[in-house]
Parts: C-alpha cells; sequence; structure tokens
C-alpha cells in the first residue's frame, strides 16, 4: 500500500499490459475486471464471496446512489466503504451513463444535466462539480468526470457535440476534484465510432495530465469490431504510463481482446445479470441453464473450478431453481460468473508474465468454441 496513487507497469506482451495501480486502500492487479456495485451491492452477492474471489476493486455508480440513500446520508454514515463493508479500493462512475438512458426525462445543457428521477420523478441537476462532489461524499478512490454519452448510431454532428462537451466538463471535474492525496480522477474519451473525434478527444485529455483515463461510449449498440477499432485508434494518444480503463465491458471475448490492445480495467454488469437470468460463464463457455437439456444432467457447471457454485452443484439442480424462479438459482449462477470472471483475470494475468498471452487467448477461444458438451 501507498499514501499515493501510482501505477507501475510490472510487465507488456505485445501490446498486452500487466501492471499494479497503488493506492492507500489496496493495491489493483491490472488487467482487472471491476465488479458492478452499482447501489452499494454486487447483486446477489456478499461482498466477502466478491472479495474472495479475486477481486481488487468495485464500482459503484454516483447517479443510482444520489438518488438513495442519498450523499450526504452516505458520508454521515463514514463513507461508502464503511457502510457496505468493502474496505478496499472503490471507483464511482459519473452517473452520465445512466443519463443518457433517461433521454425522455432530461435536459442537457453546458451547466450540466437536469432529470426526474426514475425512483419518485424528483427533479434533480448535475453538474460537473456536483458530480465531483458526489464521489467525495461517498469517499471513493477512483472517481470518473462527468461525460455525455451518446448511443451509437449517432450523428456526426451529435457525436462531436457531446465530445467537445465532454473535454469542456473534464476541465471543470479537474479543477472541482483539485488535489485529492492518494485518490485519481480519471477522464473519459468520446467521440463515438468516429476516429478522428477519438484522437482529438484522448489528445486532449491528455493535456489535461489526469492519473488515469477511461475510454466511453462503447459497448452502447454497435459491433465488436468497432469497439475494437476505436480502441486501437485511441490508445497510442493516451499516455502508456497511466491506467486505461475501457467502460462498460464486457463479455469474456471482448476482454480477451481489449487487454490484446492495451486496456487495464474493465466494468460490466454482464456476469450478474446474466447469473440473474439462468446464463453460465464457463471455461467450456456459456451455458443457458433455462434450457431443458440440462434437466437430468447430473454433471457441475466446472469440476475443476474452485468457485464450490461451478463445482459442487449439478446442472440439473441449477436447471431447477431457475426454471422455479428460485432466488438461489441466481445466486450461484452470479456466484459462478464472477469467480470465472476473476479466474480469466488471472489467467491473463500469468499469460502476460510469462510471455505467452497469445497462446493462452488462443487456448481460452478454442475451449470456448468446443462448447460444454466437450470434455476438456
Amino acid at each position: 500500500m501507498t499514501d499515493t496513487f501510482q501505477f507501475k507497469l510490472l510487465a507488456t506482451d505485445g501490446k498486452a499490459r500487466r501492471g499494479e495501480v497503488s493506492m492507500p486502500r489496496g493495491t489493483i492487479r491490472t488487467p482487472a475486471f471491476m465488479p458492478v456495485g452499482t447501489v452499494g451491492t454486487v447483486k446477489a452477492m456478499y461482498l466477502d464471496q466478491v472479495r474472495e474471489l479475486g477481486a481488487d476493486i468495485i464500482l459503484g455508480n454516483t447517479y443510482h446512489l444520489m438518488l438513495r440513500p442519498g450523499p450526504e446520508r452516505v458520508a454521515r454514515l463514514g463513507g461508502l466503504h464503511e457502510l457496505i463493508r468493502w474496505p478496499w479500493p472503490i471507483l464511482t462512475d459519473s452517473g452520465g451513463f445512466q443519463v443518457m438512458s433517461l433521454s425522455g426525462l432530461r435536459k442537457l445543457d453546458e451547466k450540466g444535466v437536469t432529470f426526474k428521477s426514475h425512483v419518485d420523478g424528483a427533479l434533480h441537476h448535475m453538474s460537473p462539480e456536483r458530480s465531483i462532489e458526489i464521489q467525495g461524499l461517498l469517499d471513493s478512490d477512483i472517481q470518473m468526470q462527468l461525460d455525455e454519452c451518446v448511443a451509437l448510431p449517432a450523428s456526426p454532428k451529435e457525436i462531436e457535440r457531446a465530445m467537445e462537451m465532454s473535454l469542456r466538463w473534464a476541465e471543470r471535474c479537474k479543477a472541482a476534484f483539485g488535489d485529492q492525496p492518494g485518490k485519481a480522477m480519471f477522464g473519459i474519451v468520446q467521440g463515438g465510432d468516429i476516429p478522428h473525434l477519438r484522437e482529438r478527444s484522448a489528445a486532449a485529455l491528455a493535456g489535461l495530465d489526469l492519473k488515469g483515463y477511461a475510454i466511453g461510449g462503447l459497448a452502447v449498440g454497435e459491433p465488436q469490431e468497432v469497439m475494437l477499432d476505436m480502441i486501437s485508434t485511441t490508445l497510442p494518444h493516451l499516455p502508456t504510463g497511466k491506467p486505461r480503463y475501457l467502460m462498460g465491458v464486457g463479455t469474456p471475448d471482448d476482454i480477451l481482446k481489449s487487454v490484446a490492445r492495451g486496456i487495464d480495467m474493465f466494468d460490466c454488469v454482464m456476469p450478474t445479470r446474466s447469473g440473474r437470468h439462468g446464463l453460465a460463464f464457463t471455461r467450456r463457455g456459456r451455458i443457458n441453464l433455462r434450457n431443458a437439456r440440462h434437466a437430468e444432467d447430473m454433471r457441475p457447471l466446472d469440476e475443476e473450478s474452485n468457485c464450490p457454485a461451478a463445482r459442487d452443484y449439478s446442472r440439473a439442480y441449477l436447471h431447477h431453481l431457475i426454471r422455479a424462479n428460485e432466488s438461489l438459482g441466481g445466486m450461484l449462477l452470479t456466484w459462478n460468473n464472477l469467480a470465472y470472471y476473476q479466474d480469466l483475470m488471472a489467467g491473463i494475468r500469468k499469460a502476460i508474465e510469462e510471455g505467452r498471452f497469445a497462446d493462452f487467448m488462443a487456448e481460452t477461444q478454442e475451449n470456448w468454441a468446443r462448447g460444454d458438451l466437450a470434455p476438456l
């Protein structure tokens, strides 16, 4: 641990990077996957379990936490770490993505965004300064600038307008964040699917000399090839000695291909949301436990897994729980999925250290392609 925020590159293999983010509340091994704890809970999981699976950091959401229980209340209760019993690093996103999804309930201008709560319809205003203030009240370790995220496809004019607005907001967020020892504010590259806008956004943010940089506005409807092209376009314009975070991504395949291009940090609701809907991620690929073929299959999801949910419960029982809408089904599959994601990240880190990331990636994809009925 350290009293300051530091990022160190430990190894590279091609463009893939193995590093560490060090900060007062702990060390984040990169490439890292951050489980999403939107409202202070990783759905269907105890946070002790999340830690035991290998998570060094979780994500909280500014928009949702400002609505309930409210940032001032969280501060009075000792901050988010104390409230939820997670003493390790927390990253809070700015709420920009959620505001995008409320397009019918919001009004956006240079000052910020005014929106109606999806909870009770109350009117709220979030400026760049208020977003940083809320994240400070939550006492998160990594705070994200407020940005405007545009769903794709969109017109070039709209994408450019939002990108330029986000850059101006980044400057205001940096000023509001000030000097917070041991903490970091990350800027967010925007620019949709237009390469020269991505380059312009990345170069301008790099000029602000922030402690880390995120790529936002992807995985919002565009094909995977477009997402990967935008990553490759953006990264050469960001500092090599600072962490790079791809927001809201993604599938295990997205993660592998993004690491290959130089991404260090990820978050996504996919492992938890999929688990609640009966979908398991495994070394053998995706397994839909709703399918009738699992009804009498006594095999576990993965007999070699260290996770009890994957190793000790039959597919027949998991199928029964999911079809019966029993809460335990979603809990077990979420547990399995987060275990798989953290095992994947551990495998990625080890492969980069050993200079065999390309082989690891090919072997992993080959096992997915063989399917869950084929022996490994």
